[in-house]
């Protein structure tokens, strides 16, 4: 029985959903106005920050289960001016979302599998649903935060029961890759002949920052 006179195995932060969960979510960017065409950063998605790092300002909510309608914060670095390890991330994220969403095993090298993984411009990531793993990371003040870091894709146990579920507890053990397009998320037909991106566009995982914080991680910085 819990003690309202000792406060040591209090949760200290119990708002958080617990880590590796499987749900499914929806990506809303935030948009910030910055374009770069020769990046393929268009349509005022972009947000870029005072130190030149520009990052899609993700917000992730959960649809479904006991969680639905909690939203999660995380920034989707596009480049970093230290180096290109935060922009390769993002788009290895973006990548696993594009699969989760549009049913494709990440081993799927078919032209039909291929073009699933291209885009048009970031409008097609808005509203994107997919099977995210939820994590812990934290915020700018080193306080506990729920975080994603990556998506689960049908190569993965778990992927199927997430989708019927919703919302299950994580695994990332490989099993078979799933054949079609998961019922209930992002349509698995890519855009029309949408250009790949630019080698420097595209997250990693971060809290939604201040206006006067850096919002890359710290090792970007």
């Amino acid at each position: 029985m819990a003690s309202w006179n000792d406060y040591n195995d209090a949760q200290s932060n119990p708002n958080l959903i617990p880590k590796g969960t499987l749900a499914k979510v929806r990506l809303t960017i935030r948009p910030g106005g910055f374009d770069d065409p020769s990046q393929g950063w268009t349509g005022g998605f972009a947000t870029r920050g005072s130190t030149g790092a520009v990052y899609l300002n993700g917000e992730f909510t959960v649809l479904e289960g006991p969680y639905a309608k909690r939203k999660i914060f995380t920034l989707i670095g596009l480049y970093s001016p230290k180096g290109p390890d935060w922009g390769n991330m993002g788009r290895s994220f973006v990548r696993s979302m594009l699969n989760s969403a549009r049913g494709i095993s990440d081993k799927d090298v078919s032209p039909q599998a291929q073009a699933a993984r291209r885009i048009g411009g970031f409008a097609d990531l808005d509203g994107l649903e997919f099977i995210a793993r939820i994590d812990h990371g934290t915020d700018t003040n080193g306080e506990a935060k729920n975080e994603i870091r990556g998506a689960v894709t049908p190569d993965h146990r778990g992927y199927a029961q997430a989708i019927g579920q919703h919302t299950a507890p994580g695994g990332y053990a490989a099993s078979a890759a799933y054949a079609g397009s998961p019922q209930g998320l992002a349509s698995p037909q890519p855009p029309s002949t949408p250009p790949a991106m630019h080698q420097g566009a595209f997250p990693a995982p971060a809290q939604q920052p201040a206006a006067s914080a850096d919002p890359r991680p710290t090792w970007a910085r």
